[in-house]
């Protein structure tokens, strides 16, 4: 039989036995490579190679919003240190919805989670990219028949990047932010390698949070002013540092589908953003906040604070 060469254009996410209904822009990644080692033997020292231990590319995705409870859970529990080890699959398609390749994995582990830049005047629909290593991948060739979420597409207008509300407790004004640049939470991993098992187990170590950058209308941002000036006055830093959150919104900006609550916040930069006399544009302040920790809070209309990880369907600023 004669096979043609496709293009993969639709992808399903499965995790723990449950299909996701979130909409998969991207999947990259997820290849297993041999480690190659070189021997001398031999008063001629000859060179004698062979495959040693095996080495998993992370797996890499890019995923929309509506239908997305199964990894938001699994980010949830990921930044509470929970080891939250996944087992899952991916189901790459053609254009017609048939199956031709499946990756499978076990006991993943998050690396990295990036928060695309929060824009009040983007258009575009918003995605969330999550960067995960597995202990094991098994690739196999698909079984053709027809996946059920292949158009889901459609459904990722229920969150923009421009719906979202920032504050931080006692600066006024915040809530006018009208963008926050991309940003990544990153886990660091040990791969411990034990007996004859040439898959490492890994071992999740400590998560960094990273600072937050930027803008705000001059007009709204006495208040961030005002903090930065009493901090670079000398004020103690724990009696400068605040709580904050980010909320993510429906498409309504009233709606919360869920929040970052963060701890620890403290100001490190604030300046006024150039602009030329005469411009047609508003003046803006930049700011740039470093932040303890981040916690995903999921009382909002996403609901993922429903006790274990259980998989649920989904059918700014001036």
């Amino acid at each position: 039989m004669v096979k043609s060469p496709y293009s993969a254009g639709h992808f399903e996410l499965s995790i723990d036995g449950h299909q996701s209904t979130s909409y998969l822009r991207s999947v990259e990644g997820g290849h297993v490579n041999v480690a190659v080692v070189g021997e001398a033997i031999g008063q001629d020292n000859q060179q004698i190679k062979h495959g040693s231990v095996r080495d998993i590319e992370p797996i890499t995705i890019d995923f929309g919003l509506s239908g997305a409870q199964d990894m938001l859970k699994w980010i949830q529990s990921s930044w509470k240190k929970d080891p939250s080890y996944r087992d899952g699959q991916i189901t790459h398609a053609d254009f017609n919805l048939r199956a031709t390749l499946l990756t499978e994995w076990q006991r993943a582990l998050i690396l990295e989670t990036t928060f695309p830049t929060l824009d009040g005047s983007s258009k575009e629909a918003g995605y969330l990219k999550v960067k995960f290593l597995p202990e094991e991948v098994v690739t196999s060739e698909g079984d053709g028949h027809v996946i059920s979420n292949g158009r889901a597409s459609s459904k990722q207008k229920s969150w923009l990047p421009s719906a979202f509300r920032f504050t931080i407790d006692g600066v006024d004004g915040l809530e006018y932010t009208n963008k926050l640049d991309s940003f990544t939470i990153k886990q660091t991993v040990q791969k411990h390698y034990s007996g004859t098992n040439q898959y490492p187990e890994l071992i999740p170590h400590h998560i960094t949070f990273p600072s937050l950058t930027g803008t705000i209308a001059e007009a709204y941002a006495g208040g961030l002013m005002a903090w930065h000036r009493k901090v670079i006055k000398g004020t103690a830093e724990h009696q400068s540092q605040k709580t904050g959150a980010i909320e993510f919104l429906a498409p309504d900006r009233r709606t919360v589908l869920f929040t970052i609550t963060l701890d620890g916040v403290g100001i490190s930069k604030c300046n006024v953003v150039q602009a030329a006399a005469n411009a047609d544009s508003i003046k803006r302040v930049k700011f740039e906040l470093y932040v303890a920790s981040m916690s995903l809070d999921g009382t909002g209309a996403l609901g993922l604070d429903g006790g274990d990880f259980t998989m649920a369907t989904a059918g700014n600023s001036a």
